[in-house]
């Protein structure tokens, strides 16, 4: 969940008719050639977006790829036993959704919000819990399932407020980890790429609530 909140759209839109939906060609994930996603808008603020992102990180196939490999790692050292998965909103909805259905051992979810970041691009290091877990941990095999670690502070403060709650067993699934930016002695358990430092949006992904369902993920400026 460590991305931005909010960013300065600053990109002037072109003008559009309000009621006139406008296709954009799909973007080629910055002068590969390769087709990615086409976008429709109708509001002409999203128009931004071809403003904003400046190339495609991780296709849709890449990341499903990698989501299936940490499936079958995760059944494979949980076998014959239940996992609770407990996602961070809200970033990491969509890669837990992808990574619940291909995990073979039995399966259940819960989600905890957290708030750590203010109006802009660095962590204030303080983490709250803005929406706690209903399921109660003692015994339980968890996994905490989040879309990006950046300086490790919200997941290493996470980690210990849960393992207060006496877990079987407490790990963390990381879809990527901007691994030159850690700032405390944290590794996540399962991680599935490790990126450089870019602002990234899409496949739950945003910026101030903008690119959630784009399905693969792409840099910003």
């Amino acid at each position: 969940m460590e991305n931005c909140q909010e960013i300065n759209l600053t990109c002037p839109a072109p003008p559009l008719t309000p009621t006139s939906p406008t296709e954009i060609p799909p973007l080629d994930g910055g002068g590969s050639g390769r087709r990615s996603e086409n976008f429709i808008f109708t509001n002409e603020s999203r128009i931004h977006i071809l403003c904003l992102i400046v190339k495609l990180l991780l296709s849709e196939n890449k990341i499903q790829k990698k989501v299936v490999a940490l499936a079958r790692r995760i059944s494979k050292d949980f076998a014959g036993k239940e996992v609770l998965l407990v996602g961070v909103l809200k970033g990491a909805f969509v890669f837990l959704a992808d990574l619940a259905r291909h995990i073979t051992v039995p399966v259940k979810i819960d989600f905890v919000r957290l708030a750590s970041y203010g109006s802009g691009m660095r962590s204030s290091g303080k983490m709250k819990i803005t929406k706690d877990l209903e399921t109660p941990l003692k015994g339980k095999n968890v996994i905490v399932v989040d879309d990006i670690v950046d300086t490790g502070a919200t997941l290493k403060q996470l980690s210990r407020r849960l393992k207060a709650r006496r877990p079987s067993s407490l790990k963390v699934v990381a879809l990527m980890d901007k691994c030159g930016r850690r700032e405390m002695n944290f590794q996540a358990d399962y991680v599935g790429f490790c990126i450089g430092n870019h602002f990234v949006v899409g496949y739950g992904l945003d910026c101030a609530e903008e690119y959630r369902n784009l399905r693969g993920i792409y840099i910003l400026k």
